[in-house]
């Protein structure tokens, strides 16, 4: 697998995913850009996702739907702060109602993704901010690590096939 580390930093209210892909920087982009690609990996196995809308730039947003092995739908978006294609990428990543309408009683989290060349390939860092403790621990209890580690996982086949 090409997760090497995953960091909860409670005193920062981080949780940093660090993974490295045999693959330039450039291939490892596309899978955040190409809303197909995206949808392969975004959400653990068990829980594909379907992009709906992908504007990856400054001001845009991405909304999406996963759906569970019972058919049950748990909808989100993101609204991109910055990019830089292909090393970089920003946004709020939020839950939404089942109509799509933005979560007020949910948490977000700030995210940032960086993509840098590491020896032969590429090394991925996504580092997810919160606003509070009680935040993080929500969204931890919750599973994100979890499902982060899985999401990213599944990048492996995606860049070797």
């Amino acid at each position: 697998m090409s997760v090497t580390s995953v960091d909860k930093d409670f005193d920062s209210l981080t949780l940093t995913l660090i993974a490295d892909f045999a693959a330039p920087v450039e291939r490892v982009w596309e899978l955040w850009a190409d809303p197909r690609r995206l949808e392969r990996w975004w959400g653990p196995p068990t829980y594909p996702a379907t992009v709906e809308d992908h504007d990856l730039t400054a001001g845009g947003e991405v909304t999406y739907v996963m759906t569970g092995p019972e058919g049950d739908r748990h909808r989100g978006w993101w609204r991109v702060t910055s990019v830089a294609p292909p090393t970089s990428l920003e946004f709020t990543d939020g839950f939404a109602d089942p109509d799509g309408t933005p979560s007020t009683t949910m948490p977000t989290t700030t995210v940032s993704v960086r993509l840098t060349a590491h020896g032969e390939g590429t090394r991925m860092e996504i580092r997810s901010a919160f606003d509070t403790r009680e935040q993080m621990d929500q969204l931890v209890t919750m599973g994100m690590e979890e499902g982060l580690k899985l999401a990213v996982g599944q990048m492996d086949d995606l860049l070797t096939g």
